[in-house]
């Protein structure tokens, strides 16, 4: 007879490292940085306080790889050499998540097409497939030449290393919400015709080379993790069955966890928001019941990969909670909202700790 799945249970990931329960601080955008995008005593305070809180493990906002292409003004970016200064930051940072037994892994990202104008008048993507919304505040992306996309790859790279060198206990590639990474993987945005393009193979490439070089180049116990859409939900776009595919084309590459998510800045399903579109305007009635989002998703997902899993999105009460774990196979809750609104959630939760 199996063990009674508990949200205080510790989970021991692939490469080795034990997670000290099951609740986990998902990503939010932080935009504390000042016009370095540099970490600072603003991300100490605030990394401390939600490591007190208790989760088993946090996972920062994006971290971008290229400073040309910011999520938004503020966020943390690591693009090229860094500073002593930088990194000391980063450290401190780091530091002060842990300090109370919490993990703490770094969210890498490049925006490619959701660039703001602001930030980049002329974007890089896959293709020169502009965004289909957002009043004139996104411009139709140039699309990468082959050095470019693998001059990309390194930065993501170069942005792992960083982070281990720093203190962080891993990373977590973003692979979903229509960024960089969730366009190479879309048919919608990517209509190149070369190795980066094409087949689902062909347009996974890029997320799995930045997984297999990080996995290789970082020790044996730095957590190599994705958050990647369940689906982009539109018509034509990736697909429930691209992603478990490409889910299991991930753990081969040596992936410790992955993460459900799911739509993009056309079609929010992120945030439970539907624009007009009819794959996103039919939500399944079990789905609202049982508040996460994504939840229906790991049944197909599991028959690809035996990694842990975590889903977050609509998690609000304990019980929900509880039964994703312990009647759906979760291996991870990730809240991020209720743990913004009270930091001291995760003890609540798993009183144990």
């Amino acid at each position: 007879m199996s063990a009674v799945r508990k949200l205080s249970d510790q989970v021991t990931l692939p490469c080795g490292v034990v997670v000290p329960n099951r609740i986990v601080k998902a990503a939010l955008t932080e935009g504390l940085a000042g016009g370095d995008n540099h970490a600072n005593e603003r991300f100490v305070r605030l990394y401390r306080r939600w490591g007190e809180g208790g989760a088993g493990m946090l996972i920062t906002g994006n971290v971008i790889v290229d400073r040309t292409h910011l999520e938004r003004g503020g966020n943390l970016a690591i693009d090229g050499a860094q500073s002593n200064e930088a990194l000391s930051s980063l450290a401190a940072m780091a530091q002060a998540a842990k300090a109370h037994g919490s993990l703490i892994v770094m969210q890498l990202n490049h925006a490619g097409r959701q660039t703001q104008k602001m930030i980049n008048k002329h974007p890089l993507a896959p293709s020169n497939i502009g965004l289909k919304m957002g009043n004139g505040r996104f411009a139709t992306p140039t699309p990468m030449t082959a050095d470019y996309i693998e001059k990309t790859i390194e930065a993501f790279v170069h942005a792992a290393l960083i982070a281990e060198q720093t203190g962080f206990d891993g990373i977590q590639v973003h692979a979903g919400h229509g960024y960089l990474t969730s366009q190479f993987l879309s048919p919608l945005s990517n209509r190149r015709t070369d190795e980066w393009g094409g087949s689902l193979e062909n347009r996974a490439r890029f997320l799995i080379e930045i997984i297999r070089r990080i996995r290789a180049r970082a020790r044996k116990s730095f957590i190599v993790a994705v958050k990647l859409n369940s689906a982009d939900f539109q018509r034509g776009g990736f697909s429930e069955d691209d992603s478990a595919t490409v889910a299991g084309w991930l753990q081969e590459a040596g992936l410790d966890f992955i993460e459900v998510s799911g739509g993009n800045y056309e079609q929010p399903r992120m945030i439970n928001f539907d624009r007009k579109d009819p794959l996103a305007a039919n939500k399944r009635e079990s789905t609202m019941r049982r508040e996460a989002y994504f939840l229906d998703f790991v049944p197909k997902l599991r028959k690809h990969v035996s990694i842990p899993v975590m889903v977050t999105g609509g998690f609000r009460s304990a019980e929900a909670m509880e039964r994703a774990v312990g009647e759906d196979g979760v291996d991870f809750v990730g809240l991020g909202r209720p743990i913004a609104l009270d930091p001291d959630a995760p003890k609540k939760l798993c009183p144990a700790r």
